[in-house]
């Protein structure tokens, strides 16, 4: 068994303290002025955050406490910086202002306690690591900072303004704490004969960034809200089949398809209520007011035509034949 060196076995940690520094570090360019910076630091600390974990498991260095610096971590660079950039940014002191941003920084470490609590959750089914149960810290910090991306990029408007502003932050808080589940990007399995196409996407997206990156930034954060809907319905269709738990994703795209197909296959109720080919049964009552039911059928007869006992005449309009 290969023993990781300790020097090694630090590199996580020390990725997570940059992640903490770059958060801190948002907020003094916010205090500066240099809100473009700000937002490059909230961003980069997003980047470090998804390395630290997943170098840590590759180096097999986790430890205990790694994973509380890790939350102590987000729990600035998401919740305490993102909203007092937001508050420095407005410059107007409002004490609606400050209330939100105390609500979101709340609402991000409330959301943090509990994604630790749901790491030692047994009772889980198997599907549940493939979903976060609300939305992400990082992905929280960087969508409460919206209005200041599309304010750098198209200029002062309605969501520059005071209320619009607070209002989008507590509604984002209230998604880092909701019970919404968001897809989990460790879970997502790339097939092979996607691969090549990926990375011209990832080229692309790449040029994008260095193009027109706060574009690119707006874009990405815009696709993320709108995937919250397909995850919530991926989550209720995988809890819906347990036979789809433990399969690969082709195994289990095929068993989509076939619940589809049965779906398209269901019985529907007939649009018309007659048959074609076949006469229906008539009921009808005597005007005469007595109680005795005559039962006539489609077929033409010789009383057909004339009334009997007070009742009403067939007419040949009615039964749909033709004059002779």
């Amino acid at each position: 068994m290969v023993r990781t060196a300790p020097g090694v076995r630090l590199l996580p940690n020390a990725i997570t303290v940059l992640a903490l520094c770059a958060g801190l570090s948002a907020v003094q360019f916010a205090l500066q002025g240099n809100f473009a910076l700000a937002i490059v630091g909230v961003v980069v600390a997003a980047v470090l955050d998804s390395l630290d974990g997943r170098i840590a498991r590759l180096l097999d260095a986790t430890s205990k406490m790694g994973a509380e610096l890790d939350s102590l971590s987000d729990a600035v660079s998401f919740g305490v910086a993102p909203a007092l950039v937001l508050f420095v940014w407005q410059a107007d002191g409002s004490r609606a202002g400050w209330i939100a941003a105390l609500v979101f920084a709340v609402c991000m470490v409330l959301r943090l306690a509990r994604f630790n609590t749901l790491l030692d959750d047994t009772d889980k089914p198997p599907f549940a690591s493939e979903f976060f149960v609300g939305v992400p810290a990082p992905a929280g910090g960087l969508l409460a900072l919206m209005p200041v991306i599309l304010t750098l990029e198209f200029g002062t408007g309605w969501w520059s303004t005071g209320p619009v502003v607070w209002l989008w932050l507590i509604a984002i808080a209230a998604l880092a704490i909701s019970r919404l589940p968001t897809l989990s990007l460790k879970s997502v399995n790339v097939p092979a004969k996607a691969v090549a196409p990926l990375l011209v996407g990832v080229g692309l997206l790449a040029a994008a960034i260095v193009q027109f990156p706060l574009i690119a930034l707006s874009a990405a954060l815009l696709l993320y809200l709108a995937h919250v809907p397909y995850a919530a319905y991926r989550h209720t269709w995988l809890a819906k089949h347990p036979e789809a738990w433990d399969v690969t994703a082709h195994e289990r795209r095929a068993i989509r398809r076939s619940s589809r197909r049965h779906r398209r296959l269901g019985l529907r109720r007939p649009i018309r209520s007659r048959i074609a080919g076949a006469s229906l049964r008539r009921v009808r009552l005597p005007r005469n007011g007595s109680t005795q039911r005559t039962v006539t059928t489609g077929q033409p007869s010789a009383s057909s035509t004339s009334s009997d006992g007070g009742g009403r005449t067939r007419n040949w309009r009615r039964l749909g034949l033709r004059k002779q």
